[in-house]
């Protein structure tokens, strides 16, 4: 069983890296190559793929991190009647992780908006007419979303951390 709990925490670790890594390499790498005049001519159909490909990584990266969490958390003796009985909430572990899950439903509400809602009419907008106020308006609303969820997502990993090498 322990090999087992390994491989959910690697798995856990994996998911994370490539979410956030992903994340960030949009908002060092991609985002600024597609600012060059250069390259503004292929830049919406340049976002659009490298989005709608995250999109599909990113989101089984969060189910993947998702389960493995809950894994994790069956392995070190919690049980679901555990979060409504009080037991996980009492000790500054479960206090941690109480933070840890808002954030993390925080998480999945701004990447639902920003992959389903804002981002695409951004995209569909900036490929038609990129000057136009509402296209500039939507992408300016996408790209704080993502950034919002690249912060929450560094609290939840600093947060993740906590939970297993104690609080500072």
């Amino acid at each position: 069983m322990r090999a087992l709990y390994l491989l959910s925490v690697w798995l856990h670790i994996l998911a994370a890296a490539t979410w956030i890594g992903g994340m960030i390499f949009v908002a060092a790498v991609l985002i600024p190559v597609t600012r060059r005049s250069e390259h503004r001519a292929v830049a919406p159909s340049l976002v659009h793929w490298t989005g709608v490909r995250f999109r599909l990584v990113g989101w089984h990266a969060l189910g993947l991190l998702l389960l493995s969490g809950v894994f994790n958390l069956a392995y070190r003796g919690f049980r679901w009647s555990d979060l409504w009985t009080g037991r996980l909430w009492g000790s500054s572990f479960g206090q941690v992780l109480g933070v840890k899950l808002v954030l993390v439903a925080l998480i999945l509400l701004v990447s639902a908006l920003h992959d389903f809602v804002i981002g695409p009419r951004a995209t569909v907008l900036w490929q038609a007419n990129p000057g136009s106020h509402e296209a500039v308006r939507l992408r300016r609303q996408a790209g704080w979303l993502g950034r919002i969820n690249l912060l929450l997502a560094l609290v939840v990993a600093a947060l993740g951390v906590m939970l297993v090498r104690g609080l500072p």
